[in-house]
């Protein structure tokens, strides 16, 4: 038996249509689950509906399609296999009404790949105060996704012709803006590649004999393994629901810390309820025990299936379980907000796989963004490019952890008009005892 490779959660982010899924779909193709046969089967079926171009994309559009009617579906066909690692992609769609999702999928991601299209057009667009690559890469910063690969996609379009000083100024130009984000531009890999012809992905292209960097691939098998904090107390924001004939209540989650194992009792925040885990299950094979990083399916005893929801933390009655709050202290940068903030303000805030209302009940600080140090006590109001320590009250039961604690739960980003107008930081909660 081999060993077995290290897991890490792949998001795939970009402005819609820079070829997420076509790229995506191609490295699923070349080094992962796909076979000939379903390929083909994938482009008669594109050519059909006429769009050749299509065909990677229909893999992961298909297998969505089909992930959507149960969860039964093989997710093996989203994995593809590098030297080191097993990569699960979680695809994160582009267009604006998805943002919810990507978040989702991002707050759950190791590892981050920026799609960009360089055609000409294309790549304005993308980079627009409007369009989504800003944000997307804005997003997978906030949410503690470190580690990030940039695929300067469309390579093969006839406006860039495989040019190398077109590369260039994209590369440049997001760059400058990762840098701004937070990113550190010399860690993080360029690559341009083309997507639908290949160039890049698993083989060097020979239509950039200018290029010498890594291929794909090999760029995301270069990133550090992700550490799992598998000695906290467990935390498994769930994602879904599912009641399945004959096994009963199903939650689906992402281990975040800790260890679950069938036989703990499950406490569910902010409900309280808590429930008998009879099993664990990752990829239909039943487990003793499901470490960090992981998804993990497990069934519940007599909880009904509306008892418990995405957006809810399981995590172990015995062990330091999550609990709803009442409150909770935050640390926030505004970035894309039109006007000023003030005390009452109640936007969205989106927080692993929550999803709430929360209201600005003050705004204790504000602070330099680049020092930390306090610039004014109890400002009047917080606008687009300020830091600050705010308090924020949710208007239903939410459970978040304190960032230093338990950093998947305690990043968030607030929405409103829908676009993401800050993120920030969780820095105390206070807790909901009556709970």
């Amino acid at each position: 038996m081999p060993k077995e490779k290290t897991r890490v959660s792949l998001v795939v982010i970009g402005h819609v249509d820079a070829g997420k899924s076509t790229t995506a779909g191609n490295l699923i193709y070349k080094c992962g689950g796909v076979d000939q046969e379903t390929i083909a089967k994938y482009e008669k079926e594109a050519n059909e509906v006429g769009k050749p171009t299509q065909k990677f994309a229909w893999v992961l559009d298909n297998l969505k399609a089909e992930r959507e009617r149960g969860i039964t579906i093989d997710i093996s066909l989203w994995k593809f296999a590098t030297k080191q690692y097993e990569f699960t992609i979680i695809d994160a769609p582009g267009h604006r009404d998805f943002i919810k999702n990507t978040i989702t999928g991002t707050s759950q991601a190791d590892v981050a790949m920026l799609v960009v299209d360089a055609s000409h057009g294309g790549f304005e667009e993308g980079i627009s105060r409007n369009g989504q690559t800003r944000e997307h890469a804005l997003l997978a910063f906030t949410l503690g996704v470190k580690q990030m690969v940039v695929a300067v996609n469309k390579m093969d379009d006839k406006s860039v012709n495989y040019s190398q000083s077109r590369y260039e100024d994209v590369k440049s130009e997001v760059a400058t803006y990762l840098k701004r984000v937070g990113y550190k531009p010399a860690k993080v890999t360029f690559v341009p590649i083309s997507g639908w012809e290949g160039d890049n992905i698993t083989e060097k292209s020979s239509n950039m004999s200018w290029y010498d960097g890594p291929t794909l691939l090999e760029a995301l098998d270069k990133v550090s393994a992700p550490k799992r904090p598998a000695d906290k107390s467990l935390r498994i924001p769930i994602q879904d629901v599912y009641k399945i004939g004959g096994i009963g209540t199903v939650p689906v989650g992402r281990v975040e810390t800790g260890i679950m194992r069938p036989g703990i009792t499950a406490q569910f925040a902010p409900s309280g309820i808590t429930a008998e885990v009879k099993s664990c299950e990752v990829h239909h094979e039943s487990l003793d025990e499901v470490g960090p990083g992981t998804n993990v399916g497990f069934n519940v005893k007599n909880v009904a299936l509306k008892d418990i929801r995405r957006g809810d933390v399981a995590s172990d009655a015995d062990d330091n379980p999550a609990k709803a709050v009442t409150s909770f202290e935050a640390q926030i940068v505004v970035m894309n907000h039109p006007g000023k903030i003030y005390v009452g303000y109640c936007p969205v805030i989106d927080c692993h796989t929550a999803h709430v209302a929360c209201t600005f009940t003050s705004i204790k600080q504000k602070l330099n963004r680049q020092t930390g140090k306090i610039v004014e006590e109890n400002p009047e109001f917080i606008q687009n490019g300020d830091a600050a320590i705010v308090t924020l009250e949710p208007s239903k039961p939410l459970c978040v952890e304190p960032f230093a604690e338990y950093p998947p739960l305690g990043r968030f980003t607030i929405r409103d008009m829908k676009q993401t107008v800050a993120v920030g930081v969780v820095k105390s909660t206070t807790k909901d005892e009556s709970a």
